[in-house]
Parts: C-alpha cells; structure tokens; sequence
C-alpha cells in the first residue's frame, strides 16, 4: 500500500528577484512500513520537499504536481480536511529538539495539547496517553511532569518523537533527527525510530544531511541537488555503490576511524550547492564535479533508470557503478 507519494512535485518561491525553484520535478513514493531516507546538503530541497506534505510552507510557495497522502490529494484538501490529517495521518519530528519545547509547559501539558484537540477524550484519559507515549520513546511515565530544561537533548528529542505519534499517525516525518546529538544519543534515536517502523507499522520519511545515517536506517535513499532528486535506490547500494559523483562524495565526507588516507585526503566536493534562483546551464553540479566532461555545462542530465536504482548523470553507468 502506497502511503505517501509525490508525482512531479515542483516548488517554487516567490522572492524580489522572481519566481526561485527550490525543488523540480520530484516524483517519489512511499509504502506503509517502510522508511525512505532524503540526503542532501542544505539548501537542495529536502525541508520545502517534506514541509509540503502537510501545506507548511509560507504563503510565497506555489507548489505543482500532487502529493498524495494516503490516497488522497493534499493540495486539493479543504482546510478542515488539511486540520484533520495533521497528527492524525501524518506528524512531523522538526528539526532542533533543543529549542522546539515551550520552556514554560511541562512536557504532560505539551504532549496532551494534540491529543485533547483532535481526540474526543477527556484530562485523564489524555494523561494515561501520555504516559504510554512517555514509555513508548523509552522514557518513564514519571517525566511527564518535568520542564524542558530538566532533561537532556537526546530526552527531548524522544519528547519530540512521542508527540509526533500522540494521535497514532501512518506517516512520521523526522527533519535531521540527530542534529546537535552526540553519536551515542543519536544512535539511539535511530534505533527507536526503526523500533517503531516495526512495532507500529509507521511510514517514515527520515531526512539528513548524513547519507551513513540513513544507509543504516532507510529502506530506499533519494539524493537531492539543486531541487533535483540526482540518484535513488535500495540504501546500502546508494551508500556502498552510488552511482550519481555527488552521491558518492556525500558517502565520502564523513571521516572514517583509523582510514589513514582519508586522514590526510579527506573526502568530498569543494564549493556549496548553487543558489536555487541562480542554476548554471547544464547539470548543476558540474562546477564543483570532478569527471564533468563538456556534454555536462549544456545540458542538464535526466533522471534514468539504471538497474534498480536511478541516476540523473551523463556518465551514472559509465565510471560509478
């Protein structure tokens, strides 16, 4: 069962300086139980991507293309319909837990709001939920009357996550998740998120900048550049085996303990993703690829099917795989 999917999904921003496409022609999809990582540096489309799930972009976005969620066409929901699928279809874990927490609520008040907004039950009833999602996270019940300041960043950001599931979503949308988390605390909430895909049947749409984090954690991997999707497939073969030069120099930037070389050849692409509004001719990365050749400066490659996995490159099947 497809539960969520983007069928040519283009994104646009109106700005001073005109119409800025900060994603273009996206078509991805998702089935129930399974999670489908998006990577990318910051600024190729991976937030404005997952914020359109549930309309949360700001009024100078205008948005092309369907989503569906669930079978059902967001952009064609009325408001009341929109409000209802928030929390109770689909939740979204934003990123930075350190600061997303109303420091002045305890977390049973923050955790209830959602639960006695779109659920007809009452305070206590809503107090035992919160207890359970408390336990769910891997957190005591107990908590639930502690302020924010009170617990660490890894506790918040299983706060973050319980609050997410308060009205039982199909769909769990984790913009970078383990932002600001040190290694332990981020790879246990990792492996909570993988806990739930299993116990509750979730969808989930996890998004990072760190393509080893969701090799380990993902189903299937899209690849973003320049609003582009540039290679998906299976998650281990885009990290092990990409196919697309940018993929391959997102598995490379991470460095690798007791890898000598990379110690003093570290890995990676110089330069940052172009500006949205401001594309050069061509394939977008070929300022900063190091095997353009002269085909890549005039025109951009599309996205093509290369066994099980695609690629948006003039040379996918040709050097990388």
């Amino acid at each position: 069962m497809t539960l969520l999917e983007f069928d040519d999904v283009s994104i646009t921003y109106q700005s001073r300086q005109g119409l800025v496409p900060a994603v273009r022609n996206v078509s991805l999809s998702l089935p129930l139980g399974k999670t489908l990582g998006i990577a990318g540096e910051s600024g190729c489309g991976k937030t404005t991507l997952a914020d359109s799930v549930l309309r949360l972009l700001p009024k100078s976005a205008q948005v092309t293309g369907h989503i569906r969620l669930d079978g059902e066409d967001v952009m064609a929901m009325s408001f009341g319909q929109l409000r209802a699928a928030r929390w109770a279809k689909a939740a979204v874990v934003f990123q930075g837990a350190m600061h997303a927490l109303n420091p002045v609520q305890r977390i049973e008040t923050q955790l209830a709001e959602p639960i006695l907004l779109h659920e007809d039950v009452g305070g206590q009833a809503a107090r035992m939920r919160v207890g359970e999602l408390l336990e769910q996270v891997g957190l005591p019940a107990s908590r639930a009357g502690d302020y924010p300041h009170q617990l660490s960043g890894g506790q918040k950001q299983r706060v973050m996550i319980a609050m997410a599931l308060a009205c039982r979503p199909s769909l769990l949308i984790a913009d970078e998740p383990t932002t600001a988390l040190d290694v332990m605390v981020q790879a246990q909430v990792l492996d909570l998120l993988a806990s739930l895909v299993r116990q509750l049947g979730l969808g989930v749409v996890l998004i990072s900048h760190d393509l080893s984090v969701l090799a380990g954690a993902c189903d299937r991997v899209a690849v973003m550049y320049a609003g582009r999707i540039v290679e998906e497939g299976a998650a281990t073969d885009v990290f092990a085996r990409p196919l697309h030069p940018y993929a391959k120099a997102l598995a490379g930037a991470f460095p690798r303990i007791g890898d000598q070389a990379f110690r003093y050849a570290p890995a990676g692409l110089p330069g940052d993703p172009p500006f949205p509004g401001d594309l050069p001719p061509g394939c977008p990365l070929h300022p900063r690829c190091p095997i353009a050749v002269d085909t890549c400066s005039t025109v951009e490659p599309l996205l093509t099917r290369h066994g099980d996995r695609e690629a948006a490159c003039h040379r996918a099947g040709e050097v990388l795989v």
